[in-house]
């Protein structure tokens, strides 16, 4: 299930989540009457809170599903019914205001983010790219490309998660929507799947074009805001012409990550307020015909998790590396997010650990199920790991990185790392923040739930 960019650096810096270095707050449940109890979302930052038995679900057999996930890496778990936080981690008062990079599950803000812009009329998802790049920019083949295509991650463009991702990381890119279009097109857009890094830090540069200013001044407006979510608690990294990325890189709290799972399974309704179209959501977790596994930037359905085979049909995802998630399943009004880092098992080494990330949360999800008593679940039994077929080269095309630095095929003209289409680019980490490394910030002055 994970997508690998940044991987090796993430390896590198897992000791940097090591020891009581966060600080947080807990708030106990109110006095209810026993009863099923729906909740009503809140942009203070406190969620509306149950206990387990009055939404259907048994005391006992949750905590030992969040016992189960903590022994697993799982460094922050919340589980919502009903709209209802009625199940913590034992270390979310440490953790749940900790800004935490949730790599690629960063996709799925910037699909709310197309939806609020179509939405209000600034970008049009049938409409070739070529309609918002400035002229000049890119061949008549990739300004073909509709912005529906780069949320779909159907571009046709070749990839390579790991080295599309890893310079982003370090980060030297110099303008990452322009290294996009100078990636050869090995598909006609529309027609195949390919997971790629460049796709979405293109889409999110063309959607800046469409609304008319910078992305993250948008976002905050348009949806932080009305959750709620500060500006002070999260960083989202730019590359150095200060466009933000789509790809990955988008720091912020598990409490304020929640708020966005919870935005999605309540139809992108916020209390009185639409956020985002219920019309847009719809088509954003419908399967496109490229991959009936993936809408929007979103990953649909049970067979999707390689295979999460047990959760009912309608689930849907975000997802990032080392599994920074959100699961939604509409009928069971059921909202999970966690962060940590990896935590599965396989018997197939490195390599089966990244192909079958499901393990732990099909694992999750069996302890789960068995703590709801209004909606009985099937036991399926424990996890059966499918044969390794991963190919860890297939993360890994160096004329791709050699693309940064000007050379090779893959190299868009005048551009590197030096300059860009004559641009001054700012220099490496000119935008990063107090405290900020690659998986988390932490420190006097770092963002994070204050």
């Amino acid at each position: 299930m994970g997508r690998c960019s940044g991987l090796l650096i993430g390896f590198a810096t897992l000791a940097l989540v090591a020891g009581n270095v966060f600080t947080g707050t807990a708030q106990a449940a109110p006095d209810r009457a026993a009863g099923d109890v729906r909740c009503a979302v809140q942009s203070g930052r406190e969620f509306a809170r149950a206990e387990p038995e009055q939404v259907g679900l048994d005391r006992d057999k949750l905590a030992d599903a969040l016992t189960f996930a903590a022994t697993r890496a799982r460094f922050n778990v919340q589980v919502f019914r009903h709209n209802c936080l009625i199940g913590e981690g034992p270390t979310n008062a440490q953790t749940g205001n900790v800004a935490w990079n949730i790599w690629s599950s960063t996709k799925s803000i910037v699909s709310l983010l197309a939806g609020i812009a179509w939405d209000r009329g600034e970008l049009d998802l049938d409409a070739p790219i070529d309609r918002y790049l400035p002229a000049g920019l890119g061949d008549a083949e990739h300004r073909a490309i509709t912005v529906e295509n780069l949320l779909t991650e159907s571009s046709g463009m070749r990839v390579g998660a790991l080295t599309e991702g890893i310079t982003g990381v370090i980060p030297i890119d110099p303008n990452s929507a322009v290294q996009a279009l100078g990636m050869p097109l090995d598909y006609s857009p529309g027609t195949t799947f390919r997971y790629s890094q460049r796709n979405v830090d293109l889409l999110t540069y063309v959607m800046e074009l469409a609304v008319g200013e910078p992305l993250q001044q948008f976002a905050q407006r348009e949806l932080f805001d009305p959750l709620g979510i500060e500006r002070g608690d999260y960083y989202w990294a730019r590359d150095r012409a200060g466009h933000t990325y789509g790809y990955a890189h988008l720091m912020i709290p598990p409490n304020d990550f929640a708020k966005l799972g919870l935005l999605v399974s309540n139809d992108g309704r916020w209390g009185t307020e639409q956020i985002v179209s219920a019309e847009y959501l719809r088509a954003a977790l419908r399967p496109s015909r490229p991959n009936e596994c993936y809408g929007y930037l979103f990953w649909l359905g049970p067979e999707c998790a390689a295979p999460l085979y047990n959760v009912p049909e309608d689930i849907f995802m975000m997802d990032g590396l080392g599994m920074q998630n959100v699961f939604g399943i509409p009928s069971l009004d059921l909202t999970v997010v966690w962060t940590g880092f990896f935590g599965n098992k396989s018997s197939g080494g490195l390599t089966g650990t990244l192909q079958n990330q499901a393990e732990l949360p099909y694992e999750f999800f069996r302890k789960l199920f068995a703590a709801f008593h209004d909606r009985p679940m099937p036991d399926l039994g424990p996890f059966v790991e499918p044969p390794v077929r991963l190919d860890p080269r297939s993360y890994v095309d160096p004329d791709i990185l050699l693309a940064v630095f000007g050379i090779g095929p893959n190299a868009y003209p005048g551009c590197n790392v030096f300059s860009c289409l004559d641009y001054p680019l700012a220099p490496p980490f000119w935008d990063t923040a107090p405290g900020c490394a690659i998986l988390l910030c932490v420190g006097p002055g770092a963002p994070g739930i204050r």
